[in-house]
């Protein structure tokens, strides 16, 4: 199984002096990212769709080989009314990427407040739909989901299935491993339970144990003949914590 581990995002000044150097441009952040991961989750797509030349840039800054996942537009995930003029925006912005050869899937993170039904089900198979032929990968904040028959629907219509590691409040999801399609995805957004529901950015203020990260390197392992590729994502980027657990984890699995 190739695995690929990333940061949810890259640019964010709070990551100058622990992982960016002190002095660092903005518009250099990219190129100094690069030489440390193969792979980014662009973020920033789920506020605003930016125009097709800012993506063209940001693609002209990673070598050949470096990949992406694009968030999908709160439009399409959270509002969920009317969306195919967004959608139809959100595909034009992805052209370059897309002819580079570099855009690997799409991430749709769907609210707590979506709840498991067999409407929501159809809807995001609408979105896959829409968004055709790139693969989509669905993320639940709310429990409810995890069942046979989300499984069974997702993996029927080919639609991928993200894990999340996240704290164990009531209604949150647990720390489980598996995957609907032959690419799993995982995504660790930190284990701050104390500013999870109103503590704004301060959610993602959290630093992964040695053994926390070993209990996740076991459940990535035993993926391997279930998955042929694994994408890796730490979401904790308060203070480039999501920098540092990264690179634990790739030295755990020795990448």
């Amino acid at each position: 199984m190739e695995i690929k581990i990333g940061t949810s995002g890259y640019s964010f000044d709070d990551w100058k002096g622990t992982f960016y150097p002190k002095d660092i441009e903005k518009g250099k952040m990219l190129d100094f990212y690069v030489q440390h991961f193969p792979v980014v989750e662009i973020n920033s797509t789920y506020y605003r769709i930016p125009h097709p030349a800012v993506m063209a840039n940001i693609e002209k800054k990673t070598p050949n080989g470096f990949e992406f996942i694009i968030k999908v537009p709160q439009a399409v995930t959270h509002q969920r009314k009317e969306i195919e003029a967004a959608v139809d925006e959100f595909r034009e912005c992805l052209k370059p990427m897309e002819d580079s050869g570099k855009l690997k899937g799409l991430l749709a993170q769907f609210p707590y407040s979506f709840k498991y039904s067999q409407s929501g089900l159809e809807y995001i198979n609408y979105c896959r739909e829409l968004l055709k032929p790139h693969p989509l990968f669905a993320e639940f904040r709310h429990n409810g989901w995890v069942n046979r028959d989300m499984y069974n629907y997702l993996r029927s219509n080919s639609i991928g299935y993200s894990a999340v590691d996240e704290p164990q409040l009531s209604g949150l999801l647990k720390p489980d491993m598996f995957s609907t399609t032959d690419t799993a995805y995982l995504r660790l957004h930190g284990r701050n339970g104390e500013k999870w529901w109103n503590g704004g950015a301060l959610r993602y203020d959290y630093n992964y144990s040695h053994e926390e990260l070993r209990e996740w390197k076991d459940k990535i392992l035993k993926m391997e003949d279930k998955a042929k590729k694994m994408y890796i994502f730490f979401n904790n980027c308060h203070l480039g914590q999501a920098v540092k657990n990264a690179h634990d984890m790739m030295n755990l699995l020795d990448i």
